[in-house]
């Protein structure tokens, strides 16, 4: 599961990361949750790179009322993404990057729970691998959303959780992005959890707990973690 992240780099560095030609002004946040405006980077109707604005829970396209789901599509399980009605057209047609800083993954009691932000060892933004898609009203409404793709957990991550985001690494951004054959067959092995020492996981405030929390102080080790 990956229902918590953060994205703190600057615009300008977001921009240059993606290739993008622009990007709108957009402070550092810090606990980023679902259901929130999120900004991801996608090929545009020319095939060029380009950062929007969406929100964090897929609504399948063929849904008649998004106002009669219990709950949007924060995440989806890689492995099987290809086969379910909600994700397959998606991950053929509809594929992108988020931009990402670090995320969040969780041990302990319900009562208290401890979290832990992961980021990568060797770079500061990096991103994880999504799918949008565009759910039309009968009014001409329209809403864009997007889910993360997850995974199994590395050694890195498997003592917090048994899944993990998959993370695209740089040089496969183009063709991840690339939509254009209309099938997935070409980017499945893209799904599989990086190597074993890639991440580096440290836990954090529980004020990370609350979806409202933000701010640098989300960073701040815990003084003393809570107990697993």
């Amino acid at each position: 599961m990956c229902t918590r992240y953060s994205l703190t780099s600057p615009p300008e560095a977001v921009r240059a990361f993606f290739h993008a030609p622009r990007v709108d002004d957009f402070p550092p946040r810090y606990n980023i949750a679902p259901s929130q405006p999120v900004l991801i980077a996608r090929n545009d109707v020319l095939g060029s790179p380009e950062l929007q604005l969406v929100r964090w829970g897929l609504i399948p396209s063929w849904v008649r009322d998004p106002r009669a789901l219990r709950s949007t599509l924060v995440n989806a399980r890689a492995e099987t993404a290809a086969e379910k009605p909600a994700f397959r057209g998606a991950l053929r047609h509809r594929r992108c990057l988020i931009p990402t800083t670090g995320f969040y993954e969780w041990t302990g009691k319900k009562t208290a729970r401890q979290p832990h932000l992961i980021c990568l060892k060797d770079y500061d933004l990096f991103a994880l691998a999504g799918i949008w898609e565009c759910w039309l009203g009968a009014d001409g409404s329209e809403i864009e959303t997007m889910s993360i793709l997850t995974t199994a957990a590395n050694g890195d991550v498997s003592h917090l959780h048994d899944r993990m985001p998959v993370i695209i690494a740089k040089q496969d951004f183009e063709r991840w992005l690339d939509c254009r054959s209309g099938s997935f067959d070409d980017i499945l092995d893209l799904l599989r959890p990086l190597p074993d020492g890639s991440l580096r996981a440290m836990p954090v405030t529980s004020r990370v707990n609350d979806p409202r929390a933000e701010g640098p102080g989300i960073h701040e080790p815990a003084a003393s973690p809570l107990l697993l």
